[in-house]
């Protein structure tokens, strides 16, 4: 009995290389989210022992509040800003954001609406105070503190 050949391993075949790619391409394409804004403040976030992640991130909407970013301080100054979205905005412009974002959603949606106050943690009281006076008059009640977690002192 004597093999015919020299009985080398057969070469892999790359021809499905490229289609095996873009699969995986369009793979992190659709389920990467990007980022939506750009933050305009700085935000050094309190720190708590007790914190819960929110379950539906899409139905949350973001208010950042503090020292505007160096590269705006020349236009803006020190004083902590109040950010909706990509710009800075006033006091009473909440109401509109609030009626924007609650435009986004569905009708079954609208009542589990979230905002969530992003404040650095040299901000006064006073002026979340007065963003909380007018998510209360936007109707918007249900709202989130965002805070990093520390550990505790036995852990």
């Amino acid at each position: 009995m004597k093999k015919k050949g020299k009985g080398g391993i057969p070469p892999i075949s790359t021809a499905s290389l490229p289609d095996v790619i873009f699969m995986i391409l369009f793979f992190f394409m659709i389920s990467t989210s990007m980022r939506e804004t750009d933050i305009l403040v700085k935000t050094q976030l309190p720190s708590a022992s007790e914190v819960a992640k929110l379950e539906k991130k899409q139905l949350v909407s973001h208010i950042y509040i503090g020292q505007p970013v160096d590269s705006q301080q020349a236009q803006w100054g020190t004083a902590p800003q109040i950010q909706l979205n990509d710009s800075y905005q006033r006091l009473p412009d909440i109401l509109e954001f609030v009626a924007s974002e609650r435009d986004k959603l569905s009708e079954a949606d609208r009542m589990a609406m979230t905002v969530m106050i992003k404040a650095d943690k040299s901000t006064r009281m006073g002026i979340i105070s007065d963003v909380k006076q007018e998510l209360r008059r936007a109707n918007a009640l249900k709202i989130s503190y965002a805070a990093s977690k520390t550990l505790a002192a036995g852990q």
